[in-house]
């Protein structure tokens, strides 16, 4: 008759090997964390991608990224979601978190900038130069609408308002603007045809293949539109640091200039 030891040599073997496989998927779980993540603007997702890669290839490590509007990133920082880094699209949502003590005031800096333009679907898409006088509604049309962000929150939709504010054309706009989550939205309206025009970054219309460039506004329309980077509270370690002056150091700047940005 088996003895109660053999019984329990099985058992035995079989929570040493539990113990064991459970080890091993806390050390990949803690290993899957290390990667630290960027909360990004999602004006910043073709040069961002192409620095996480070459960060990879310089360093070895790996990156991980976040991108959406600038507000829906704040809120996500301020509701617990994990980052390292936030790189916002306007000051607004940088001072936002900063209030918030939420990200390190002593570690913003701009490294970059951006321009605002009216863009069309390319087979509608007619130059306009954009001042006071220019007749928006005839532009439009009937039916026309306007695809830009959220002009509450999202920051392509704050500068589109305040440029159409100075050239004296948001109480007739208005009405006819289609507020998106993010700009990269705003940006697919208008590729698909849904929409008459819209307000985006220089950048972001750079990368669309349907859409033109009709009409940049002038810099004096809207606040600069600048892009301000901060280590996340919590998050200031010789990793983080080390990802965050590579985004802001010359290799980086590269990229920034060739998707169209201004670089400081």
């Amino acid at each position: 008759m088996p003895s109660r030891r053999s019984f329990l040599r099985p058992l035995v073997a079989v929570a040493a090997l539990a113990t064991l496989f459970s080890g091993s998927l806390a050390s990949s779980a803690v290993e899957a964390q290390q990667a630290p993540t960027i909360f990004a603007a999602a004006s910043l997702t073709n040069a961002f991608q192409d620095i996480g890669k070459l960060y990879k290839e310089k360093t070895g490590e790996d990156v991980a990224f976040s991108f959406a509007a600038s507000s829906a990133l704040a809120k996500q920082l301020e509701a617990g979601a994990p980052a390292a880094i936030f790189a916002s699209a306007d000051t607004k949502w940088m001072d936002y978190t900063e209030g918030k003590d939420l990200t390190l005031k002593a570690t913003r800096v701009t490294p970059i900038g951006n321009s605002l333009v009216l863009i069309m679907p390319a087979d509608t898409a007619k130059p306009v130069t954009l001042n006071a006088s220019f007749d928006w509604l005839a532009f439009l049309g009937p039916d026309g609408r306007i695809a830009t962000g959220l002009t509450d929150s999202v920051p392509a939709g704050i500068y589109a308002k305040a440029a159409l504010t100075s050239l004296g054309a948001w109480d007739k706009v208005q009405p006819r603007i289609v507020g998106s989550e993010s700009v990269r939205a705003a940006l697919a309206l208008v590729e698909r045809g849904e929409a008459r025009a819209g307000i985006v970054y220089s950048t972001d219309a750079a990368i669309a293949k349907n859409v033109k460039v009709v009409a940049t506004f002038p810099p004096g329309s809207h606040p600069p539109v600048e892009y301000p980077f901060e280590i996340v509270k919590g998050q200031d370690n010789p990793a983080t640091r080390a990802l965050f002056d590579f985004l802001t150091g010359p290799e980086a700047k590269v990229v920034y200039a060739k998707y169209g940005f201004v670089v400081k």
